[in-house]
Order: C-alpha cells, then structure tokens, then sequence
C-alpha cells in the first residue's frame, strides 16, 4: 500500500528496511556463491602447493637419510647411488601396485 511520507512516520524506516531486504537477496544470489567459489579454489591451489611441496621435502629428507646410512657402510659416490636404486625399486613397486588397482573387476 502506497502511503504519503509526509503523514506516516514510518515511511523513512519502512523504505530502508525494503532496500536493505533487497540488496541482501540480490547479494545472496549473485555475490555470495561467487565468492564462496573463489576461496575454494584459492585454498585449494594453497592447500595442494603445500602438500607437494610437504612431499617433495620428505623424499629429499628420505634420499638424505639413507645416503647417510650407507656412508657408514660404503664410500659417498656409491652410497648415492645405492640410495637412488633403493628409491627407485621402492616407487617402482609402489607404482606397479596403483596400477594394477586402477580398474575394478567389473571394468576388466
């Protein structure tokens, strides 16, 4: 119902309470999945920098610790090398094993 600002003292409060239900409907339909979107895909892009970068320390750290090991046992040029077989047999079997559960029985 249209009424006359003059006469209803209302009117000031009623109006604003209108434009404020209005821009919080048009904010939770346009604004808010959009910037619901973008944070996902911001922590997600942080989330997986940080878990490669978590991997590639704790191999570097692994690579570190076994050359270590075998520099008790044989000199440092050779520990290096033992120490890269030994990872790589370890990534081959574990790469053999995810390659072989790819595909279920069914898609066989």
């Amino acid at each position: 119902m249209v009424s006359n600002p003059l006469t209803d003292p209302e009117w000031a409060t009623r109006t604003v309470d209108f434009i404020d239900r209005l821009v919080a409907t048009v904010r939770r339909y346009t604004t808010q999945p959009l910037v619901t979107t973008a944070r996902g895909v911001v922590f997600g892009l942080l989330g997986s920098f940080g878990v490669v970068a978590i991997i590639v320390l704790f191999v570097v750290g692994l690579v570190r610790g076994i050359q270590a090991g075998l520099d008790a046992v044989v000199n440092h040029q050779a520990s290096v090398w033992i120490s890269y077989f030994i990872l790589s047999a370890v990534f081959l079997v574990i790469g053999s094993v995810l390659m072989r559960r790819r595909y279920t029985e069914e898609e066989k």
